[in-house]
């Protein structure tokens, strides 16, 4: 590894609160498949996009106790916590939607279609 390599690391550690492989293990595959599934109840609930805030607040204050009890990362880094919220907040949103789709499609098809797989629109007579 250069010298490039390593500022690039060190930048990447700096910005995130720890290593970007823990960024990636814990944040993107472990938390971010418990944002989905948090995205997919909601909306199977029917309960408001807006929730999904809230408990991605609560996944992320999660994720940064374990990355600090396990890899030693900072517990109270701005940015690192500002990244992780998004990425899980991103994932959980994607899933609401995915979702929500799914089951106006489902529970209206005299009423709806679906328009990708992220919307719909009123069915054509």
């Amino acid at each position: 590894m250069d010298a490039a390599d390593t500022a690039l690391a060190d930048a990447a550690t700096e910005l995130l609160g720890n290593g970007p492989w823990v960024f990636v293990a814990l944040t993107l595959v472990l938390f971010g498949g418990a944002a989905y599934m948090t995205g997919q109840a909601l909306a199977q609930n029917w309960r408001p996009a807006w929730h999904t805030v809230a408990y991605t607040m609560l996944l992320t204050i999660g994720n940064r106790f374990l990355s600090f009890a396990l890899f030693d990362g900072d517990l109270l880094s701005p940015s690192g916590a500002a990244i992780d919220w998004a990425a899980l907040l991103a994932i959980a949103v994607l899933a609401y939607r995915l979702n929500r789709v799914g089951l106006m499609v489902r529970q209206y098809p005299w009423l709806y279609e679906r328009k990708g797989p992220f919307g719909w629109r009123d069915k054509q007579s």
